[in-house]
C-alpha cells in the first residue's frame, strides 16, 4: 500500500508519527507525508517522501507565526486559539485535498485525529483511512472528562453531568472547524452528519499511542479502538548539540515546557527558582520563543538551552519538569522517571490528571504555580518513593510492548481489505446517518 500522513505542524506530533511511518516503510508500504512547505526538507531528511502543500495556501512563515502567538497563551484561550489555527490551516487543507491526494496517488491515509481535514475529502474521493492519537484521545461521551479539564476519574450521574457540562462549554472552540468542514460537505453534496463528534471519526482503525494502564478506566470504546503503547525513536528526531561535559554527575532534574505553549518567562524564571537546590543538577529547556540568556540561574551547574536532546536526557533525571505534553510524559514513563507537571492547555491538564491518578507524579495548574508551592511538589516527587516505583512500573510495562509495531499491524489490518474504493463509500455510508445526539456514547458505536 502507498499510504499518506498528514501530521499536525509541530515536532510532538511529526516525531511519534515518523516513528510509525518508518515502521510501516520497514513492512514494505510506500510512505509519503503531506507538509507544511518550510518543514518539507526537514522531514525528507528523516528518509520519507515529502509532498508539500501549496505554498500560495501555506506561504513560508505562517505556521512560525501562529505558533508564536499561541506561546504565550494559557488554558481555554489557548484551547480555543489552537482550534482557529487548526481550522484555518484545515481550510486550505481541504481546498487543496483533492488535487494532493489525487496526485500523490496514495492508496489509503493515516491520519492525526486531533485535525480534520483530509479525511472529509478521503470520504468524498472513496479513499479508506485510519485516525492515530499523538496526543491523549479526547472522549465526548461524558464516561470521563474532556482531555481539557484536569479533573479526576469518577463515576455516576454528577460526574457524568459534570463533563457533559464540560464539553458544552468548549463548544465555541470547536465551532470554526465544524463551519470549516461543513461548508467543504455542502460544497460537494457529501451527506453526513457533522454534528456528531465522532461524524468524520475512522471506523477502520482509531489508535493511540496511550498505555492502556494510564488512561482512566473505561469499556466503552468501540472494538476498532486500540491502546498501543508510545511510538518513540531517537533515529526520528533531528541531532542536537548539547553540553554533556558540562553534567556533573547530581541527580539530575530535566525540565521542558513543550515546543508551542512555552512562551511564559515568569514561569521558567520560578521553575528555576524553585528547582535549583545544592547537590542536584537542573537542565532546563526553554524552546525558540524565549532566550535562554535572559534567564538568571543561581546555581554555576545549571543548563538552560533552546533545545535538548530530551530522550537522552531522561536517560539520566531523576525528575522531569513538564507541560504535560503526552509524548514528554510517555518518555519519562518509559525512563522510570517521575513527574511535577504544570499543564497549560489542550490535552496537558487531562494528561496531568492520569499522571496524578496513576501516582507517578504531581501536578500543579499553572495559574497556582509559586516557588514554594513548585519546590514543594518537587521535593515530594524526589523523595517519596512511591512516585519513583510507580514510575518503574511503567517503565516495565512500557518495555513489554513495541508501540510502533503494534501500531502499524493494526493499522495494516485494518486497511488491507479497503484499498478498493468502491468497498469504502459502502463502509463510510455510516457516517451519513442523521439524528445523533452530539455528546452520547452513541457517537461511538
Amino acid at each position: 500500500m502507498r499510504l499518506g500522513f498528514l501530521p499536525p505542524f509541530s515536532p510532538g506530533h511529526l516525531y511519534p508519527t515518523l516513528t510509525l511511518a518508518k515502521e510501516l516503510q520497514r513492512r514494505g508500504h510506500g510512505v509519503v507525508f503531506f507538509v507544511d512547505p518550510a518543514m518539507e526538507a526537514e522531514v525528507a531528511d528523516m528518509g520519507v517522501e515529502v509532498y508539500a502543500l501549496s505554498t500560495e495556501r501555506l506561504p513560508a512563515g505562517r505556521t512560525i507565526q501562529r505558533h508564536r502567538s499561541l506561546a504565550g497563551l494559557t488554558g481555554t484561550e489557548a484551547t480555543c486559539f489552537t482550534m482557529r489555527m487548526l481550522a484555518e490551516f484545515s481550510r486550505d487543507i481541504i481546498a487543496d485535498g483533492e488535487r494532493i491526494l489525487l496526485e500523490s496517488r496514495v492508496d489509503a491515509l493515516v491520519l492525526d485525529a486531533l485535525w480534520h481535514n483530509l479525511d472529509i475529502v478521503a470520504i468524498h474521493l472513496g479513499i479508506p483511512y485510519v485516525h492515530i492519537n499523538c496526543a491523549l484521545h479526547g472522549d465526548m461521551t461524558g464516561v470521563t472528562p474532556f482531555f481539557s479539564y484536569d479533573w479526576p476519574y469518577e463515576s455516576g450521574p454528577c460526574a457524568f453531568d459534570r463533563n457533559i457540562q464540560g464539553l458544552r462549554q468548549l463548544d465555541l472552540c470547536f465551532a470554526p472547524m465544524l463551519d470549516c468542514l461543513q461548508d467543504y460537505a455542502e460544497k460537494v453534496h457529501l451527506p453526513i452528519d457533522l454534528h456528531s463528534p465522532y461524524a468524520l471519526h475512522s471506523r477502520l482503525a482509531q489508535v493511540t499511542q496511550t498505555p492502556r494502564e494510564f488512561d482512566f478506566p473505561g469499556d466503552h470504546w468501540p472494538a476498532h479502538f486500540h491502546y498501543t503503547g508510545p511510538w518513540h525513536d531517537p533515529a526520528s528526531r533531528p541531532a542536537l548539540d548539547f553540553p554533556w561535559e558540562r553534567l556533573t554527575g547530581e541527580p539530575l532534574i530535566y525540565a521542558s515546557m513543550g515546543t508551542l505553549m512555552n512562551g511564559s518567562p515568569s514561569v521558567f524564571q520560578t521553575l528555576i527558582d524553585a528547582a535549583e537546590e545544592p547537590g542536584r543538577q537542573l537542565v532546563v529547556s526553554i524552546g525558540d520563543s524565549l532566550d535562554p540568556a535572559d534567564f538568571a540561574p543561581t546555581a554555576v551547574s545549571t543548563i538552560l538551552v533552546s533545545k535538548a536532546p530530551q530522550l537522552e536526557l531522561l536517560d539520566r533525571a531523576s525528575l522531569c519538569i513538564t507541560h504535560a505534553g503526552l509524548n514528554t510524559v510517555l518518555e519519562s514513563l518509559s525512563h522510570g522517571v517521575p513527574m511535577v507537571c504544570i499543564p497549560v492547555a489542550l490535552d496537558q491538564p487531562g494528561v496531568a490528571a492520569r499522571v496524578a491518578r496513576t501516582e507517578t507524579g504531581v501536578f500543579l495548574p499553572i495559574g497556582e504555580v509559586t516557588q514554594e508551592r513548585l519546590r514543594t511538589a518537587i521535593d515530594a516527587t524526589l523523595e517519596i518513593p512511591a512516585y519513583r516505583i510507580n514510575a518503574k512500573r511503567f517503565k516495565f510495562v512500557i518495555g513489554q510492548t513495541e508501540g510502533a509495531v503494534l501500531a502499524a499491524g493494526i493499522i495494516e489490518q485494518a486497511l488491507s481489505g479497503h484499498v478498493d474504493r468502491r468497498d469504502t463509500a459502502q463502509l463510510f455510508s455510516m457516517n451519513a446517518l442523521p439524528g445523533r445526539s452530539r455528546y452520547s456514547q452513541e457517537a461511538l458505536c
